[in-house]
């Protein structure tokens, strides 16, 4: 039973009716279409009026179509509605330390263009490059695109839409937010890159995580984050500093140093960083050229040994970390994103296994499940900061 915040709460008014009945409206064509006004009707007990004022708003404001006759069920053949995704609407930047990747994405989160550049470690240069990509692919777009996210591999305040801290570069309070959105003309949202990839999650990811209230995400890149979704929305904390569970403390002598330096952060056993410093140890190597986190997954698939055992002992430790948010949060499910989803079937078995024998006996355990984000979470977790809110209510608190 969550408590009022008379700071946050207005009393309900027609208006705010008016806007709850519009988004579940526009929910079910999201999740239904194509669907007609006549089945949304009988979903949702709203009169049939109501369904057809708020779906001609949402035709005015470009968010719906009719796409043609569904069929008959005895009388006049019904007009079918679904999502209006002829044009792009969102530009999403997903910032990494190693490459930035821009891109445009129509309202039901396809992505229709996107380019990428090596990340600079200084924040005027890797944010003169967003912005010129950023201002091509407005012009490009005629004025469609309506706002801008970016995630960013840090902690960050979405409140002032600066980048507190990001340890890669040691960027410290970059106004992110405003130097693009200044360049530009357009609004900018930005969030820490694991609560963007679990908002993306929460609203365009697998069915069993889309329908659960509670869930953690985890991404597994360069570093360790999580994003945490309680009652179906993101956890910040204050200034948004909830979900830097990459740097609790599982043991000693991690294989690598953590971004923050230290070397017994679950990040430090439980990166792909990790993963490739084990790979070059059991093959007795110092290093190998340009051999990234997904050359050693494709190895690891192909059956190679030591990319195999890399993986594996890297899910241990990540196992580890997960049990520790499974038993201290209790969630539905802990979805885990990154590269290292596409090695589910290697690395499951280690995972669960850790997990299972963690979780003491008779708490309740979670589903872990691998994220079906794509090979770019972090890009659809910046898109779905813009997009989330076309469907999320505005007057939730």
């Amino acid at each position: 039973m969550r408590r009022l915040d008379l700071r946050k709460t207005q009393a309900a008014r027609l208006n705010t009716i008016r806007d709850i009945n519009r988004q579940i409206v526009l929910n079910y064509v999201r999740e239904r279409e194509p669907i007609s006004r006549a089945e949304i009707a009988r979903e949702t007990d709203l009169q049939r009026s109501t369904i057809s004022a708020i779906v001609e708003a949402l035709t005015a404001e470009g968010l719906v179509e009719e796409v043609g006759e569904g069929e008959s069920t005895g009388g006049r053949r019904p007009t079918l509605l679904r999502l209006r995704t002829k044009e792009a609407i969102a530009i999403g930047v997903a910032i990494t330390p190693t490459c930035t990747t821009v891109a445009t994405s129509d309202l039901a989160g396809r992505i229709v263009e996107q380019k990428e550049f090596l990340t600079d470690p200084d924040p005027d240069k890797t944010l003169r490059d967003v912005v010129t990509l950023v201002r091509d692919f407005s012009v490009k777009n005629k004025g469609s695109i309506e706002a801008v996210g970016v995630s960013l591999p840090g902690l960050v305040d979405p409140s002032t839409g600066s980048a507190v801290y990001v340890p890669y570069f040691k960027w410290r309070d970059i106004p992110v937010s405003k130097t693009i959105s200044t360049a530009v003309g357009l609004p900018v949202i930005i969030d820490n890159d694991a609560n963007a990839v679990a908002l993306a999650a929460l609203w365009f990811g697998r069915p069993e995580v889309c329908d659960a209230r509670d869930f953690i995400l985890v991404l597994v890149a360069e570093g360790v984050g999580t994003g945490i979704i309680f009652d179906g929305q993101v956890y910040r904390g204050q200034r948004g500093a909830a979900g830097e569970f990459g740097h609790m403390v599982i043991g000693t002598h991690a294989p690598v140093p953590c971004s923050c330096g230290n070397r017994d952060c679950w990040e430090a056993f439980s990166s792909e960083r990790a993963a490739l410093a084990r790979y070059l140890k059991l093959s007795g190597e110092e290093s190998v050229a340009q051999f990234g986190f997904r050359d050693l997954v494709d190895q690891a698939l192909a059956g190679e040994a030591n990319a195999r055992a890399a993986l594996i002992e890297t899910a241990l430790c990540l196992g580890v970390g997960i049990s520790n948010l499974v038993v201290g949060f209790s969630p539905e499910a802990v979805v885990v994103g990154g590269e290292i989803a596409r090695a589910w079937s290697l690395v499951e078995s280690a995972l669960t296994e850790t997990i299972e024998h963690s979780v003491r006996r008779g708490l309740p355990s979670a589903k872990i499940l691998p994220s079906t984000l794509g090979a770019k979470p972090t890009l659809r977790g910046a898109l779905s900061l813009v997009l989330a809110s076309k469907f999320a209510a505005a007057f939730a608190a």
